[in-house]
């Protein structure tokens, strides 16, 4: 399965890689013309935010937005006739998914090391957090895209999310800027247990409460995945 939509989908593969390096960097760069002066703190926000903002927008925007395309032009049936476990489709999935976007990952953190001058400090506990966290939000979005029965209405919904994750989630910034109602709605959401998971293996001292994201991320991750197996086993 990853074969096949690494060959069948290799133009939107190439191309979708090309869109999450480029919105990666365009925002690290583009932080920095609006806030110039920036504390060191405020830089390593700077350039792990936008890193971790460009998975999100793989995971919830330009899959379920390939999906609804599929839908539309008549395809989506025939790829549910294939022969395959529709658990090995959805790690299918996931494993482009990484693929795509790890490399993006990390041109967004060159680019804010060389933009700002600092130093990130990668640990062990990097791998397993960008695992579960591309995961979670992939299994979101591979949810709602099987689950919404209209295309239209996944693409809206996705959006929706998106802009809730850009402008209403600690990612770029630090919660200490935000009202305290809102960071407690954040803790439930999956963007901040995201966020904090991926920071606490690439730096020191800027997350806090690691544990409970894991189990944050852990929770969406086996809703999310659950929800796309049921509407996969409903639609065929």
């Amino acid at each position: 399965m990853v074969r096949w939509h690494l060959v069948s989908l290799r133009l939107w593969a190439a191309t979708a890689t090309a869109i999450e390096i480029l919105s990666g960097v365009g925002m690290v760069y583009g932080i920095g013309l609006l806030a110039a002066h920036l504390s060191t703190r405020g830089q390593l926000y700077a350039t792990t935010g936008p890193a971790i903002v460009a998975l999100i927008l793989l995971g919830l925007i330009l899959g379920p937005q390939l999906v609804a395309q599929e839908k539309m032009a008549g395809r989506y049936e025939y790829i549910l006739t294939m022969p395959v476990p529709r658990s090995a489709a959805m790690l299918a999935w996931y494993t482009v998914t990484l693929l795509i976007g790890l490399p993006a990952f990390a041109v967004t953190l060159a680019a804010g090391v060389a933009r700002f001058g600092i130093s990130l400090t990668p640990s062990l506990q990097l791998a397993p957090a960008l695992l579960l966290a591309t995961f979670a939000i992939t299994m979101l979005g591979y949810a709602l895209a099987h689950a919404v029965s209209r295309p239209m209405v996944t693409i809206l919904v996705t959006q929706v999310l998106v802009f809730v994750a850009f402008g209403y989630a600690p990612i770029n910034f630090p919660t200490a800027q935000m009202p305290q109602w809102l960071v407690e709605v954040n803790r439930a959401l999956p963007f901040l247990p995201m966020a904090s998971a991926i920071r606490a293996g690439l730096t020191h001292g800027l997350a806090s409460d690691v544990g409970v994201s894991y189990l944050v991320l852990v929770g969406w991750a086996a809703t999310s995945a659950a929800l796309a197996l049921w509407a996969l086993g409903r639609r065929r």
